[in-house]
């Protein structure tokens, strides 16, 4: 298969990308990582075997081999492959049986004579081929072409503030919107710098920076033979809130925190003496309540820029409001 390398960085509506673009490098420097399949070997092993139904147990098995390509003119790929073969009868469960399977690179089996499902996935990419094994002759290898791609995903905050990799998750849709308004949940949970395979066309990305409000969305697209880093720009900042007697000072345990949006939506609530959280760029009001008292400060988030934000304590009745310092961490 074609050799990548990174070579493009364009700058669009928060998203960068990087676009894997063929260079002639070696397999193993660009798709020779994409190993979501454990495999250490170049053949697949062969997990299970069975005749199909309607032959009988004198019919003799031919050698089935097939190997698969990410593009019709790329290189044969070696491993990171699924493989599984069907009996086109449906069983007694409604579903088409399994005949054979393996996990690897190129597939050999042993099949008796008749008519066969064939599907091999790579990821989240897969095609399926029916095959017939004759009873005379021998049968001719097979070429399965994927017509796949992949990217790896990622983030900062701002123009190139590093987003911790816990703090990062990516969701991939697919493009195209339902009647409902909604969009088919290709894969969850993706942590960023992960590979993920999937077949060419357009996947609607979606990218959480904490667990409140900064989200940003973009739509990638898979080209065949190819791996693209995205990079996602969050428009947000890390915020941390303490309740203090005095500039620089302690934070005061047992606080009860209120986050609000300028419009006076609650957009995050929490008992501690110095809460962090993540937060979407914009104007916010922080309410701690110690005891029987309130304070409430007026701060701005800016994206990239983390902080921490310090209510003092002053003299307070329940509804008074107090001045704080906002500190760049």
């Amino acid at each position: 298969m074609p050799g990548l390398s990174f070579v493009t960085r364009i700058a669009a509506a928060g998203l960068l990308l990087l676009t894997a673009a063929d260079l002639g490098f070696a397999q193993s420097d660009a798709f020779g990582s994409f190993r979501q399949l454990d495999s250490t070997g170049k053949m697949p092993k062969l997990n299970a075997f069975s005749a199909t139904p309607g032959e009988s147990a004198g019919s003799i098995a031919k050698d089935v081999r097939f190997d698969a390509r990410l593009t019709a003119d790329s290189d044969v790929m070696q491993e990171g492959l699924a493989w599984r073969v069907f009996s086109p009868i449906t069983g007694v469960d409604g579903k088409l049986p399994l005949v054979a399977s393996s996990d690897g690179g190129s597939a050999a089996f042993q099949l008796a004579p008749g008519d066969y499902f064939v599907n091999v996935a790579f990821g989240r990419a897969g095609v399926t081929k029916k095959v017939t094994v004759p009873s005379e002759g021998d049968f001719q290898k097979q070429t399965l072409v994927l017509d796949a791609g992949g990217f790896i995903l990622n983030a900062v905050a701002g123009a190139d503030q590093t987003i911790p990799p816990a703090q990062l998750s990516f969701s991939v849709y697919a493009a195209e919107v339902r009647e409902n308004g909604d969009r088919a949940l290709v894969m969850s949970e993706v942590k960023p710098n992960t590979i993920v395979r999937l077949a060419t066309g357009t996947y609607h990305v979606v990218s959480e920076y904490g667990d409140i409000n900064a989200v940003v969305r973009a739509d990638i697209q898979v080209e065949a033979g190819k791996l693209t880093q995205a990079v996602l720009q969050h428009k947000a900042a890390e915020v941390s809130l303490k309740l203090v007697s005095q500039p620089g000072g302690e934070a005061i345990a047992d606080t009860a925190w209120s986050v609000l949006t300028a419009a006076g939506d609650v957009v995050n609530e929490s008992v501690s003496a110095l809460p962090s959280m993540v937060l979407a760029e914009g104007d916010y009001l922080a309410v701690a309540r110690n005891k029987d008292k309130i304070y409430q400060r007026e701060f701005k988030v800016t994206a990239g820029n983390n902080v921490d934000v310090e209510v003092l304590m002053r003299n307070a009745n329940p509804s008074d409001a107090t001045t704080a310092a906002v500190v760049p961490n």
